[in-house]
């Protein structure tokens, strides 16, 4: 198995739908190490952070939000999953959204085993 640390960047998260920040390759495991959300504008944003999963350990369509409305305040980073993992298997789909556009930033600090 070959474990490799990678970053998922999305620039200016969309407001209108939940967008994809990141996707786990086929024949791969990821572990989720830390997420960091940064409000870029000078006014309180809100966002969501989804979990869209349809492996075989779930139920069908198992989409879950990690995070639902938490609030960022003006030009401030929240980081998530402090000393937290989160195991995530082929195909399963990060997802976020802002409550303004072009108002978040967001990243992903991954290990991927293949």
């Amino acid at each position: 198995m070959a474990n490799t640390f990678k970053i998922k960047t999305k620039a200016a998260v969309s407001n209108s739908s939940l967008a994809t920040v990141y996707t786990v390759p086929s024949a791969t495991t990821t572990i989720v190490l830390g997420m960091s959300l940064c409000n870029i504008t000078s006014s309180a944003i809100t966002a969501d952070v989804q979990l869209v999963s349809d492996t075989s350990d779930t139920e069908t369509n198992a989409n879950i939000f990690l995070l639902k409305s938490v609030s960022i305040p003006a030009n401030t980073t929240l980081e998530v999953f402090g000393g937290q993992k989160l195991v995530l298997q082929t195909t399963d789909v990060v997802k976020a959204q802002a409550s303004a556009g072009s108002a978040l930033d967001m990243s992903v600090s991954i290990m991927e085993q293949t």
